[in-house]
This record gives structure tokens, sequence and C-alpha cells, in this order.
């Protein structure tokens, strides 16, 4: 458990400096300006807590859909097809320079956008920072994508939403300074951070077909004692 939740926080980290980046602008949008201390610090992590509340939701999700998987008895081949996966991708996106993204995606994300915007103009409670920070999680997001990869290879229901939150609570650090502070880094350093993106998203591929190999390596491949189809013999004891 502390070896999964380390895992998704410290992805949710090093994701939080991409995160800055892409929902930085979003961020710096929020209108807490007018707002006391008190208040603007309320708003700020309601803004925060309802990414996080959407990414436990996607958690819960994939995390059926994982479930379903491991019964079948070929989660350990999703998990090593997620990987490959995200390697193909990775070579696609910065190999060849294509975009993967399906058509689908782009249109979802506009009607995301629109309705941030429509929360924006119609702000008039503290609880509207809580639906935008909903709706932000949902944008689309290759950091988020591989953390659903990562939750999706997790065989039990309540480690992936575990892993999803942990992933938010791990991004929440960097997205709340930059509220605070109201200022976006510098352009040279997130393009020098931009570097380090496709080394992690191989890091995390890597360990999703380590992790479906069955190594019985502890915390990277861990060893399934028990499989689906394994039969479970019972034994009464009988008391004379």
């Amino acid at each position: 458990m502390w070896a999964l939740v380390t895992t998704a926080w410290v992805m949710g980290l090093f994701s939080s400096l991409h995160c800055v980046g892409m929902c930085g602008p979003l961020a710096l949008m929020l209108p807490v300006q007018h707002l006391n201390a008190n208040e603007r610090f309320v708003s700020l992590f309601l803004y925060q807590a309802g990414r996080i509340i959407t990414y436990a939701s996607l958690g819960l999700l994939f995390g059926f859909i994982g479930r379903s998987f491991f019964v079948a008895g070929i989660q350990q081949w999703l998990s090593i097809g997620m990987g490959i996966l995200m390697i193909l991708l990775l070579i696609l996106n910065y190999g060849y320079h294509k975009n993967v993204q399906p058509a689908f995606m782009n249109s979802a994300y506009q009607k995301i956008q629109k309705f941030i915007v429509r929360i924006l103009k119609n702000n008039k409670s503290v609880f509207s920072f809580l639906y935008l920070g909903m709706a932000n999680g949902l944008l689309p997001c290759g950091m988020l994508y591989m953390a659903i990869a990562a939750a999706l290879s997790t065989a039990v229901l309540g480690n992936s939403i575990l892993f999803m939150i942990f992933f938010g609570l791990g991004t929440m650090p960097a997205m709340m300074m930059i509220s605070y502070l109201g200022t976006m880094p510098g352009l040279s350093w997130r393009r020098s951070f931009k570097k380090l993106i496709p080394l992690g998203i191989a890091l995390v591929a890597v360990f999703l077909i380590l992790r479906g190999m069955n190594l019985g390596i502890p915390y990277v491949s861990p060893e399934i004692l028990m499989k689906a189809d394994t039969p479970i013999e019972c034994r009464q004891a009988i008391v004379q």
C-alpha cells in the first residue's frame, strides 16, 4: 500500500511541473484577487479538491475496468499492453511529431473549456471553485493518461482510487503556489522541463511492463499468488 501511494504521489509531483505549463494559465484566471487571505485559501483549496475528486472518480471507473481484467485472468497482459502502448505513443508523438489524440478528445476539450468559461462568468459562491476544479480534472492531459494507465493495472478497486487521489495530491503544491504567486515560471525553465517529460513517461511504461511480467521483484514486479482461475480448496474440520 505504501509503495503504491508513494509511487502515485511522486508521479503527481513530477507531473505537477507539466501541469503548471498546461493548466497554469487557468489557475491564474481564478477570480481570487478581491478575496481576503482566508477566503483565498479556501477558494484555491476547493479548486484543487475538485480536481482530486475528479481524479478519484476516474480511479473508480478505471478500477472497475482493471478489476474485470483481473477476474478474467488477463490483468498481467493488460499491464504489459498498456506499457507497450505508452512507448509506441511516445515514439509517435516525440519521435515523429504526430498527434495521436482522437478527434473526440478534441471535441470534449472544447466542451469542457466552454463549461469552465460559463462557471467563471457566473461565479457567485465559493463552491464555484470546486466545480471549476472538477471540470479542470477532465481536461485531456498526457500525464493524467499516464496515471490512469497505472491505476488501470491495479487489481484492487480501492488501490486504483487511492492511486489517483495521491496522484492528485502530488500535483497540488505546485498548482497552489502558482495561484498564490500569480505568475508563471520562466519560459526557459518550462522548456528545460519539457525535455524530461518523455523520460518520465518511458519510466512509467517500463514499470507497467515489469509489473505485468510477474517476476517476483518486491514493489517493481510483485508475484501474483492468486489468479482468477485458481481453484480454492476448502476443508472443514471435524471436531469429535
